[in-house]
């Protein structure tokens, strides 16, 4: 997976600096960052304190990792039955 290069309170701040009537252009240069970016992340983060940003980005990591451990108590209660089958039968 893609890492990003941006921190969300760096997204934050480049977003302020648009808020505040700085050029878009001027800013993707200074950044370094194409301009589809920036509508990006003001679609994603427009309007939203740091403090929230870092919050979601949280929730989402929770989330994957909720999902990660259900599956992985799935597998396992799958192969606790399939023993359980395999010792009910008479050899």
């Amino acid at each position: 997976m893609k890492t990003n290069r941006f921190t969300t309170e760096q997204i934050i701040s480049v977003l302020k600096g648009a808020e505040a009537g700085m050029p878009v252009k001027e800013l993707c240069r200074k950044y370094g960052m194409s301009d589809a970016s920036l509508y990006n992340w003001k679609a994603k983060y427009g309007g939203m304190p740091a403090s929230e940003a870092r919050r979601l980005k949280e929730l989402k990591e929770l989330k994957e990792e909720n999902r990660r451990l259900k599956k992985l108590v799935g597998d396992q209660a799958l192969d606790i039955q399939m023993l359980k089958e395999i010792n009910t039968k008479k050899w």
